[in-house]
């Protein structure tokens, strides 16, 4: 690779020993203030190169950083997809043990824990009963005829959606109305 080519900047040490006053005195003042000039110009170079490196050091150090993040991110989403459904499995069971009048205090203190957890995480679920479907927060499954409701308005929750870090985790399962 050529000297001219590369983006190393070239490091010449001089000592006082290798400059004499009878090498100064060769040059004339105008060849000095050329020599001068010349090497201002060297230095603007070698500082906008040192501006350019640190600048691309400072986008590689955010876009690592963003990295991960994201994926720290991706697997903390995957573990809370899975605690999800171990969650919903624990309201299933409390619910169907309260329709057969069996005492659900048990599962109550570990819903409340799991609910706990979640809050502690910031994982917040969707409120969708009676609002406006959203395609970026809920999934629509089935819809129904009613003339007495706005059309996409949901009517049903057929599966709780999450939020974490705002970004949707799990869209909410929807049932959705149609004027008709």
């Amino acid at each position: 690779m050529s000297d001219k080519n590369s983006d190393e900047i070239p490091v010449e040490v001089i000592s006082d020993e290798d400059i004499s006053e009878s090498d100064l005195g060769k040059n004339s003042p105008e060849e000095l203030k050329d020599l001068l000039e010349t090497e201002k110009q060297k230095v603007a170079k070698y500082e906008e190169k040192i501006k350019l490196v640190l600048a691309d050091y400072q986008n590689l150090q955010r876009k690592t950083q963003s990295d991960i993040e994201k994926g720290v991110n991706s697997k903390i989403d995957e573990f809370i997809l899975e605690f999800l459904k171990i969650y919903d499995d624990f309201v299933r069971a409390k619910d169907a043990f309260s329709q057969n009048n069996i005492d659900t205090t048990g599962l109550d203190s570990i819903l409340k824990n799991m609910d706990s957890l979640l809050k502690k995480y910031n994982v917040i679920p969707i409120e969708a009963l009676g609002e406006i479907f959203d395609p970026n927060l809920h999934e629509a499954i089935s819809i129904i005829n009613d003339p007495e409701l706005d059309d996409n308005t949901i009517t049903k929750e057929i599966r709780k959606g999450y939020i974490s870090h705002e970004r949707v985790i799990r869209p909410t399962l929807v049932e959705i109305s149609k004027k008709g």
